[in-house]
C-alpha cells in the first residue's frame, strides 16, 4: 500500500487555489483541491507541466473531481484519468475519484481553466 508521501505528482497552487473555489464551490463539505497524482508508484518526481482543468464528474454521492490535461492529454500513464479530487462527503475517500471517473465519464467545460501545478510528493 502506498503511504503519504510515497505518491508523485502535482500541487495545484496555493493563490489559484482560492481563486478556483470560487470558480468552481465544491459540491460537498470537505474540500480537497489539493493535487494530481501521477501513478502512486512512480519512482521520480515528474517534470514542470502546462495543465487545464477541462471537465468534472460527480457520482452525487459524495465523490466530485475536475479532469485536468497535463501537457495536452487526460490520460494518465495508467490508464486512469488525470484529476483533482476536489470535495468529498462523509464517508468518502479521495482514491475513489478514479472509480468514478471510470464509472461515469465526466463532463467537458466549455473552456479550459488553465492551472498552475508543482512537482511534489503527495
Amino acid at each position: 500500500m502506498t503511504k503519504a508521501g510515497d505518491a508523485k505528482g502535482w500541487k495545484l497552487d496555493r493563490a489559484e487555489r482560492e481563486q478556483l473555489l470560487q470558480r468552481f464551490p465544491p459540491a460537498y463539505d470537505q474540500t480537497v483541491a489539493d493535487h494530481v497524482t501521477i501513478k502512486p508508484d512512480s519512482p521520480e518526481l515528474p517534470g514542470e507541466v502546462k495543465a487545464a482543468i477541462v471537465g468534472r464528474t460527480d457520482d452525487e454521492r459524495g465523490v466530485e473531481a475536475m479532469v485536468v490535461t497535463i501537457d495536452g492529454t487526460v490520460d494518465r500513464p495508467d490508464g486512469s484519468t488525470y484529476h483533482i479530487t476536489w470535495s468529498l462527503g462523509p464517508g468518502r475517500k479521495a482514491k475513489e475519484s478514479n472509480d468514478v471517473l471510470k464509472q461515469r465519464g465526466w463532463q467537458e467545460l466549455d473552456h479550459p481553466v488553465p492551472v498552475t501545478l508543482r512537482p511534489a510528493r503527495i
